[in-house]
Parts: C-alpha cells; structure tokens; sequence
C-alpha cells in the first residue's frame, strides 16, 4: 500500500533544533514524506529558538521542512518547577493540537515518547484519531534509576497511570529494543491486548556517517596524533547515565596492555569532568583531546579513530535503550566496547562480532576488552567492512528506520479514515 495523501501529526517533546531533533526526527519524516506521507510537526523548542539567533535558524529550518512538504509548528518548553512546567506544556500543547487538527483531517497522532503520548490520548478521546505510542525510554523508571524520583512518590504513580492509559489506547507501540518489549508486554494496558509493535532502534544516516581516509588524516593532524598511535572514541553526552569514570579505566587498561592510546572525548559538555577524571588516574594531557564538534563534523572525528566505546549505568531501563552513537561508530568502520545489560548490545557483540562486551566493571573485564581490540586493530580493514556492513545491515535510516516505520504506517493507516470529526 502506498502512503500517498495520509495526513501524520507527529508530536515531540524534543526540539528540532536539538542534536535529538536533527538526527533522530528530521530524517525520518523526510524519509517518510519520500513515501507520500503528508505531515504536520509539533515539537516543544528550548528557550534559545526564541532568541533573535534562535528564531533565524527556526525560519530556516522550517523553509527547509517544507521543501520536504512538512508542515512545522512549534511552542516553548518550559522546563521548571518540573510538574507544574509538563503539565503547563501537556495542557497548552493539547489545545494548540486540536487547533491543528480542525484546521485539516488527519488519519494517525505519531507520539514521540511519553509527554507528546499524554497530548495525543486526549486527541484520541476527543475524535477518534488513531494514535501510534514512539516509547523512546520507559520514562517513570529512568527517573527512579536515576535517583531523581522513588517508585512511591507522586510523580512516579502518576506517570505509570497516565502510561497504562497510553498503553491502553494506543493503536501500535514502536520499542527500540527488542529485549524491552517481552518485558513491558504484561504491563498495565498492554497485557491481553493485540495491537500493532515495530522494533525500529535509533539508526544513523550512512550517507553522513561513514569512514574517509582524507578525513583521519586532517583529524589526526589537528590533534596532532602519531600515524602509529591508535585513538579511543566517545561521543556525547557525559556524566548521568553515562560512566565516564569507567571508561577512562577502560582507556588505562588499554595503556597497561602496551600499546600507545590516545583518548578523544567528542562532547559539548563541560571539559572540566573529563579533565578530573583522567587527572585522578594519571593520564597525561598529551595522552587524551576533548573537542566540542558540530553535528556536522562528528563523522570526520570518528574517522579519526580505531575503536569506540560507551558505557551506561546498568538498570531496567537502560534496556529499552538504543544508542545512537552505536550505529554512529558502526557505520564509520570503529569496533565497540559496550556494557552488557544495555538494550540489545549483548546480542549485538555477540552475534554481529564487532567489538567486546564489558560485563562488570572490573580489571579483568578491561583488560578482556583490550586484547580484543588489539585483534580488531590489527585486522583494522576488515574490521571497518565488517563494522559498515553490520551498519547497513541493522541501523540504515533508510532501509532499516524508514522502512520499519513505513511498514507500520500502512498496518495503521489501511482502514483509516481521516478524523477531524469533533463534536
């Protein structure tokens, strides 16, 4: 079935001039629009897309879209006192999207996670629109992992309530693990229930991210890096989540192992955490680079490296996890130190052979993790095929991503009738 003339209001709380937005939303509704998807965009936009700077790149950006025939709006996200902030946004996005929806029929809400879910339930309830639940993460348990709420507090309940009644309503459920879903299949609104689930994890554009030889080279040069010298990638965010002090141990037992390492932290955060962390464990600052590059310039330094890693914290939901970064450093040739217990990363080393598995976070599991690397490293071009062709394989935006989505889309929209008909 083709998609042509089938009307999505895609709603996510995550804004389009956000690294999230520009690589995780964008390409893929102009995937879709490829298909014939016709789509209105709401997203929620940090304080910055207001400023004079801010409301340029949103002009832009929303010219750009309607090239691709998307329809973009856009509010404010508030972002404190916490509960009163999402439930302002919640309240003041549901009535903007009912504007939207008497202003032309559309057959399906896409909700990207669980905030845009809870505008899309009251759009379901008030004309019937079919509603496609995007869980990115289990929302109420990422912030009890986190230590930032309790699993008895008011906003934890509430979440899960609202979260059963999601699950309940909703016509299909988009998970980016495969692990995840046998897990939250017996949860409140979705046990004894048939409808519609998709696997589709995060998945890089293989067009931007892929390995140059002239990129090492001018990367190497910039960070002035012996050509004999291998160089151990992270990108992104740091501290949370994401255990920094674990991997600068991993890069230590990479030095012990005798071969000459150089750290590079791809991150926009604050270089001072990193420079605390491997100051404790005496890494020289020759020995490591922080650089805060452009989303543009990311596949250029991956280029420059040998290998790459990611650690998380372990909890129940870091398995409905899918990182970015992996298809990332994948399709750009690198082998991968992961942790277990994240999403479908075990499956993933085990099966695809493209890196190691941490399982605790000990010495010998560092100094596992290194001698396979030196492996990797030493088969250095057939593990940058192998790594690109897992890539293409398992995380394409196009052949995987959107052909996933659009598969979903036509389960949905087969019997769909245009709703705007409120009463």
């Amino acid at each position: 079935m083709r998609l042509s003339g089938k009307r999505v209001l895609f709603i996510s709380y995550n804004g389009m001039l956000e690294p999230l937005g520009q690589s995780q939303v964008i390409p893929y509704l102009q995937e879709l629009s490829k298909r014939g998807v016709e789509f209105t965009l709401f997203s929620f936009e940090q304080s910055y897309a207001f400023t004079i700077e801010g409301a340029q790149q949103t002009s832009e950006l929303k010219r750009e879209l309607a090239q691709h025939g998307i329809d973009w709006r856009w509010l404010r996200y508030h972002k404190s006192p916490s509960l009163p902030a999402t439930m302002f946004d919640v309240l003041h996005g549901t009535r903007v999207a009912k504007q939207i929806l008497n202003d032309k029929p559309y057959h399906l809400v896409h909700a990207r996670s669980h905030i845009p879910a809870m505008i899309a339930l009251s759009l379901k309830r008030w004309c019937g629109v079919k509603i496609l639940f995007d869980l990115r993460g289990l929302m109420a348990e990422e912030y009890v992992d986190a230590g930032h709420w309790n699993e008895w507090g008011l906003r934890y309940r509430l979440t899960k309530q609202l979260e059963a009644r999601i699950f309940a309503d909703a016509d299909a459920v988009v998970t980016l693990t495969e692990k995840i879903w046998p897990v939250i299949r017996d949860w409140d609104g979705l046990r004894n229930r048939k409808l519609a689930h998709e696997v589709v994890p995060c998945c890089a554009d293989l067009d931007r991210f892929n390995f140059s030889e002239e990129a090492r080279r001018e990367k190497r040069d910039e960070l002035r890096i012996a050509a004999n010298q291998n160089v151990l990638v992270y990108s992104g965010s740091i501290g949370g989540w994401y255990l920094i002090d674990e991997m600068a141990e991993l890069f230590c037992s990479l030095i012990r192992n005798g071969d000459d390492w150089h750290f590079l932290w791809l991150t926009r955060a604050s270089p001072v955490l990193i420079h605390a962390v491997m100051r404790k464990r005496g890494v020289k600052a020759d020995r490591y680079s922080i650089v805060e590059a452009s989303p543009a310039a990311v596949p250029a330094y991956l280029s420059a490296a040998d290998a790459a890693v990611a650690f998380y914290k372990p909890a129940l939901s870091r398995l409905a996890t899918s990182p970015v970064k992996v298809a990332e450093y994948l399709a750009c040739g690198l082998p991968i130190v992961l942790n277990a217990g994240i999403g479908d990363s075990e499956e993933l080393i085990n099966r695809e052979a493209v890196g190691a598995l941490v399982h605790d976070f000990i010495e010998a599991e560092y100094a596992s993790a290194a001698k396979s690397l030196e492996k990797f490293i030493a088969a250095r071009t057939d593990t940058r095929k192998r790594s690109r062709a897992v890539a293409e394989r398992l995380f394409d935006l196009e052949s995987v991503g959107g052909a996933r989505y659009a598969k979903l889309y036509e389960q949905l929209l087969a019997d769909a009738n245009l709703r705007n008909d409120v009463t």
